[in-house]
C-alpha cells in the first residue's frame, strides 16, 4: 500500500486536488471529492502504473474544502474553541481571507480537541 498526501482545495463549485509522486505533481479538478479522488487515482495509474487499490490518501484540506466535506461542523463552535473570531473564520472558509500558518494550526488544534472530546462520549439506551 502506498500512502500519499492529497491536498484538497475548494474553488468555486469545484474541488482541486494535488499529489506529489516521484517528483511529479499530479493535479485534478472535479465537482465532488469522490470524483476528484478517482481522477487522481486514474492519473497515478496512467503516468506511474500505480494500481488504484494500492493507493491510500492522507488528506490535507484548505478551510473551504474542510467545511464542505464536514458540513456538520459548526464554524462558531470551532472558532470559539480555537480562540478566534467566528466572522474571521467564516471569511477564511469563504475564501475572502487566507489563514496564516499560526491561525490554521489553531483551527486544526481546535478540531482535534473536539474530536478527542467526542471520542470519549458514551451513550446509553433505556
Amino acid at each position: 500500500m502506498k500512502e500519499l498526501t492529497l491536498i484538497l482545495e475548494k474553488s468555486g463549485n469545484d474541488f482541486l486536488g494535488r499529489v506529489l509522486y516521484k517528483e511529479n505533481l499530479i493535479l485534478g479538478q472535479a465537482e465532488t471529492l469522490g470524483q476528484l479522488e478517482v481522477e487522481i487515482r486514474t492519473a497515478l495509474f496512467n503516468y506511474h502504473e500505480l494500481q488504484p487499490e494500492r493507493v491510500k490518501f492522507r488528506y490535507k484540506y484548505d478551510l473551504s474544502a474542510l467545511f464542505e466535506k464536514f458540513g456538520y461542523l459548526k464554524i462558531s463552535a470551532i472558532a470559539n474553541t480555537a480562540g478566534i473570531n467566528a466572522s474571521l473564520l467564516r471569511q477564511y472558509v469563504n475564501g475572502q481571507k487566507q489563514a496564516s500558518e499560526k491561525q490554521a494550526n489553531k483551527i486544526q488544534a481546535a478540531i482535534h480537541k473536539i474530536a478527542k472530546e467526542l471520542s470519549t462520549v458514551e451513550i446509553y439506551g433505556k
